[in-house]
């Protein structure tokens, strides 16, 4: 088959060539997008008189038969063709015959492919944020049942301090709504126009870009046309945003598997999403928190792909832009997986919550509030905390829980100690009673909070 650009070309191009610089074996997905870009365009060339109105909509209704082919199987691609922009004008040549030739007046694949990925991202990013909504939504469900089950806050993965299973969940929640963030504020950098800076300066037609991105749902067009077929600024966005929120999946799903273990026993995942050892009969694995923590090593791998692809290239296009959409597909489909399989994990895994109490015995998570016992006495809080310390260090070597000890037995390391000390870890909890933190009231109101801003 004949290049739709080989005219200048004496030789055939090699096979080994057509395989190598092909990439409609990955680009085919942007087909729906292609066509919505071309047919706006060809509207465009018929509203400013620059082709035929008659060859505009035999253009357009051409294009509205090619995609119902490709859409229900009928059609293939060639790889011969190299991309998908030239397979859906080589299907459209086929559709319409020779007027199909006007479609490409006053564009140039470069910033066809440029609209192509802007829309697809857009779309991306919508699907994406509703995949984190409903994720967000299950766990607020999950905190509003364990508004007050007790457990070990931690740090440096020893017991802290006395927190709840809602306000731990709820931390995640407000993670993802950043996540959200973070993809809306890419989508308002991708919502910007490329079409009409031709190869790389634009095009001496008297074009309405306007009117093409009225029709595309574009709220503006680029500046310059150097600067928009040679930007992925937005692609690397897309793949950042994409890296942070497989972080944050990757810290939940390790919370997962360590409170999976028998030592902690916090959870037991459900048997349809556990796994088990084809060795061991008694194993019950964690695979799918483990996967999604793996596969967060394939997002950060995109954008460092991207990265390394951009950083040395001059203005404006050079073929090595093609490797942007594995980049993006890739993290797509991993990010929407992991979001799918994480929400089917946490709605079906239970909670131990007599488990989570109990590793809260014995534990010195109240030390603090002794401390600030001794503080509400007029004790500056870095003498209490020394008093405290050595508290700790007695009950250690007695074998008792601070609970355990009486107020006579606190006297002997300070006077300020009287019979209302009185700790445990419910009202450890309560005591905390500031926006934010673990008090009940506290948590009522977080979980408004975070059913207002995942609505938004």
């Amino acid at each position: 088959m004949s290049k739709l650009w080989g005219g200048r070309f004496s030789k055939e191009t090699s096979g080994l060539v057509d395989e190598f610089n092909a990439s409609i074996k990955f680009d085919s997905r942007l087909w729906k997008y292609d066509i919505e870009g071309s047919i706006a365009h060809a509207r465009m060339l018929g509203k400013c008189g620059i082709i035929p109105v008659d060859d505009s909509e035999l253009i357009v209704q051409g294009l509205k038969r090619v995609a119902e082919g490709i859409g229900s199987g009928k059609v293939g691609f060639d790889v011969a063709a190299e991309d998908i922009h030239m397979n859906i004008e080589k299907l459209l040549f086929a559709e319409i015959g020779d007027v199909a030739g006007r479609l490409h007046t006053a564009r140039s694949r470069n910033d066809q492919v440029a609209l192509d990925l802007r829309m697809y991202v857009k779309a991306q990013i919508a699907s994406i944020d509703a995949a984190i909504k409903d994720l967000q939504q299950a766990l607020i469900s999950i905190a509003e049942q364990n508004i007050e089950t007790l457990m070990p806050g931690y740090t440096h993965l020893q017991h802290a301090q006395p927190v709840t299973l809602a306000h731990h969940l709820l931390a995640y929640v407000w993670m993802f709504n950043r996540d959200r963030e973070r993809f809306e504020d890419c989508f308002r950098r991708t919502d910007v126009l490329p079409l009409g800076s031709g190869a790389m300066a634009g095009t001496s037609f008297p074009i309405d870009r306007e009117y093409v991105a009225e029709l595309l749902g574009f709220s503006r067009i680029s500046e310059n046309s150097m600067d928009a077929v040679s930007d992925r600024d937005f692609v690397l966005e897309f793949l950042s945003a994409g890296s942070i929120i497989g972080m944050h999946l990757s810290r939940f799903e390790e919370e997962l598997i360590i409170w999976n273990t028998r030592e902690f026993g916090f959870i037991e995942l459900d048997d349809a999403m556990a796994t088990g050892s084809s060795l061991m009969p008694q194993k019950k694995n964690p695979d799918v928190a483990e996967l999604i923590r793996g596969k967060t090593g394939r997002l950060y791998g995109n954008l460092f792909t991207m990265l390394t692809v951009l950083k040395g290239l001059p203005l404006t296009y050079n073929k090595d832009l093609q490797e942007d959409k594995e980049a993006v597909f890739d993290s797509v489909d991993t990010i929407l997986q992991c979001l799918g399989v994480l929400k089917a994990l946490i709605e079906s895994t239970e909670f131990k919550s007599k488990n989570m109490a109990d590793g809260l015995k014995g534990d010195f998570s109240t030390a603090t509030d002794l401390a600030d016992y001794l503080v509400r006495k007029g004790v500056p809080f870095r003498n209490a905390h020394e008093i405290v310390g050595r508290v700790v260090a007695h009950c250690i070597e007695q074998g008792k829980s601070l609970e355990e000890m009486e107020s006579k037995e606190l006297k002997a390391f300070s006077e300020k100690f009287g019979d209302d000390v009185s700790l445990n870890p419910k009202r450890s909890v309560e005591g905390r009673d500031i926006p934010g933190s673990t008090a009940t009231s506290r948590i009522v109101e977080q979980i408004e909070a975070a059913k207002k801003a995942t609505d938004s």
